[in-house]
């Protein structure tokens, strides 16, 4: 049986106080929490103040990013090495504002998954489309290229111990998200994607939800046989809300 993870992506936010109050706030909230893996991802800047203030909890370190080279001339990057140094574990690749903001390419990206598997570190793998691609029917077409990049440069088995988070960019902080029934179909294609290749690895693989996730909408998103937990934005800022979503992971899938 798969265990779901919820995790909190910070984006660009935070400063010391705030990381210590919310990471307070999380420990109080989730102390009794069981049944749900649990991360959050900083900024870089506060990586290390993370760590220590989680120590002792079952909240686990995240990162939003990471780079291709493990060392060198490559001003402004963090390597693989460093994150697992300072003790992170679920690092987010290919979010649509990297792909966006950054042009960072499905080959770069799946360049990404292969040296977090190295390390012994675990890619979230965000993929998605746009709203224009939603309506235009090419959802699953754009899940599957994004998907086959890793696929066809690593096999399936680069997929044991991987997440996948299924985050359709036309619902990533619009307040809009896709209904549990639209979510559940493109979750269910992407674990037939992977399994076509290999039945076990898609059936252990976690494949979160991501889009305007909340504590109202958690719940519903949770109840989806293919939904795994979430990865969360906005509401990952808010200790109280960020516990529901984690609850109702939990008791989802009880």
């Amino acid at each position: 049986m798969r265990h779901p993870l919820v995790m909190g992506n910070w984006k660009l936010n935070g400063n010391k106080k705030m990381v210590s109050d919310l990471i307070d706030g999380l420990r109080k909230e989730l102390n009794a929490v069981q049944g749900c893996g649990v991360a959050i991802a900083p900024p870089v800047m506060y990586l290390d103040q993370a760590q220590q203030a989680l120590a002792d909890s079952q909240i686990v370190l995240g990162a939003q990013n990471v780079d291709v080279n493990l060392s060198g001339a490559f001003t402004g990057e963090v390597s693989a090495e460093m994150l697992k140094d300072i003790g992170a574990r679920y690092i987010i690749i290919g979010h649509s504002e990297r792909r966006t903001y950054h042009k960072e390419s499905d080959e770069f990206i799946a360049k990404k998954f292969a040296v977090l598997k190295e390390a012994g570190l675990t890619p979230v793998l965000c993929i998605g489309e746009t709203e224009a691609e939603n309506e235009a029917g090419k959802t699953e077409e754009v899940c599957a290229r994004q998907i086959d990049a890793v696929l066809e440069s690593q096999g399936a088995a680069a997929f044991n111990g991987a997440v996948i988070a299924y985050e359709p960019i036309w619902a990533i902080g619009t307040g809009k998200s896709a209904t549990p029934a639209q979510a559940q179909a493109v979750h269910k294609f992407i674990r037939e994607h992977i399994a076509k290749k290999d039945a076990k690895v898609a059936e252990q693989v976690i494949i979160q939800y991501g889009g305007s996730v909340n504590d109202k909408n958690a719940a519903e998103l949770f109840a989806q046989p293919d939904i795994d937990g979430a990865l969360v934005g906005g509401a990952s800022l808010k200790a109280d809300a960020f516990a529901v979503i984690v609850k109702a992971a939990a008791a989802a899938k009880a």
